[in-house]
């Protein structure tokens, strides 16, 4: 008999969880699934996608159990897999993210510069909590967590969980993927085979073929040195103007090593200016969200609810719920598939810090992950890696030991911050905005 197995969604109350609940029943068929939980700590929201998800398992899938609680131990008992995806604070501490460091002149994003380091103050003590609860009540479970900013919870849990069954993931990649597979006319991004190291939201292509060995980086390079990514297809969580725009920057970001394809967040270190020049410090990227993507997920959430039925409705499936369910699969079944994970250097990058947690191809089976070498990087990206990591080691040394210094010195490191002197005025003020949130820094 095939095994059948038991998934909690961690912050089920997300915008993402009906998106991830969709692939993973369309996928039931390679991966056969007897129990669907959702845990999430705020009972309102999460009831809204609850309800709603409810109805359509009983029509659709009425022998899977679905439960959805705010009780670790009822959530936590019985599970082979975690899908973590936290924001510590929900969008009214994003607001803040975003919206305090522009008061300073400083670019205003979610998981790059002090909006990231703000958010991954917060993010480490969640992450922890539901590791924790996964160890105590399924100590056999695998933790698959793509919560932001990934790279700054991925150094806590090496540091502070470091035997963990935890792998720490983002979709971003997959997302790019998808649109230069589109550029070349193919439909899938698993048709592509590809190189790539960096750190989360910081990196770069540096080989893609389709699976017969054809090499297809000079037709993509070619396409994004004119257009970034701006006219691939991806999917609806990055559609939004503020999107558009960064796709679109792509293009000046290659510039700076057409050798590589980038990940577009380095449109962030590398052009702050611009970034700044075209940003309404009144309306960033957390309202179009609200008004967008929170809107409609919630919105046709109540509409099933409100009807009593979830018949004819079509659940939009996100990128990373694709590569959540396929994780999952090589983890389960030993597939030994590749995929790119936020993982310990250890010698992948032979020049590069060991203890660093890196970006790269990985091949996943039953027994967790093995490195794919990337071989030595060139100077331009080692120095700055080398910057960007210290930025996120130095805030995870932050929280670990209460520190106000070394968070003042990640954020005067960053390469988003002008100096010592803005890096202290905006702390001050972060400290302030995070106060519910953030360990006490003396």
């Amino acid at each position: 008999m095939t095994q059948k197995y038991s998934i909690v969604v961690a912050g089920g109350g997300s915008t993402f969880t009906p998106g991830i609940i969709g692939m993973l029943l369309d996928n039931l068929d390679r991966f056969p699934i007897r129990s669907i939980k959702l845990y999430d700590n705020d009972a309102d929201r999460q009831g809204v996608i609850g309800k709603a998800l409810e109805i359509l398992l009983k029509e659709r899938h009425p022998e899977i159990n679905f439960v959805y609680t705010t009780d670790p131990e009822e959530g936590f008992t019985d599970v082979d897999f975690v899908l973590a995806q936290l924001r510590v604070g929900k969008y009214e501490m994003r607001d803040r993210d975003e919206k305090v460091p522009l008061k300073h002149g400083c670019i205003g994003q979610e998981t790059c510069g002090p909006g990231g380091m703000s958010y991954g103050m917060r993010s480490i003590g969640g992450v922890l909590e539901i590791l924790d609860y996964m160890e105590k009540y399924s100590p056999e479970a695998w933790m698959l967590n793509y919560s932001n900013p990934a790279a700054i919870v991925a150094e806590a849990t090496r540091r502070l969980r470091p035997n963990s069954k935890i792998i720490n993931i983002c979709d971003m990649p997959i997302d790019l993927m998808y649109k230069m597979a589109d550029m070349v006319g193919l439909k899938e991004w698993q048709e592509l085979d590809f190189s790539y190291y960096g750190l989360n939201h910081f990196g770069w292509f540096t080989a893609i073929s389709d699976k017969e060995g054809n090499d297809l980086m000079p037709k993509i390079k070619e396409h994004v040195s004119v257009n970034g990514f701006a006219d691939g297809i991806g999917t609806a969580q990055h559609l939004d103007p503020s999107w558009v725009e960064t796709f679109t920057k792509a293009k000046d970001v290659y510039a700076l090593d057409p050798e590589t394809i980038p990940n577009t967040y380095l449109k962030y270190y590398f052009y702050p200016d611009f970034v700044m020049e075209h940003t309404d410090p009144n309306h960033t990227r957390v309202d179009e969200v609200r008004e967008g993507r929170e809107k409609d997920v919630f919105g046709f959430c109540q509409n099933i609810i409100d009807k009593g039925t979830a018949e004819g409705v079509e659940i939009e499936l996100d990128a990373h719920a694709t590569y959540i369910v396929d994780l999952a699969i090589a983890l389960a079944e030993n597939t030994k598939e590749r995929f790119l994970l936020i993982v310990e250097n250890n010698g992948a990058i032979p020049n590069f810090d060991p203890t660093a947690m890196v970006e790269i191809p990985c091949l996943v089976g039953k027994n967790g992950i093995e490195r794919i070498n990337q071989g030595a990087i060139p100077q331009f990206q080692k120095g700055l890696m080398e910057q960007q990591v210290s930025v996120e080691k130095l805030v995870v040394e932050a929280w670990i030991e209460g520190s106000y210094l070394k968070m003042w010195q990640a954020l005067t490191l960053s390469a988003t911050v002008p100096s010592a002197k803005v890096a202290k005025e905006l702390l001050d003020d972060l400290i302030e905005a995070n106060k519910d949130f953030w360990p006490e820094l003396n």
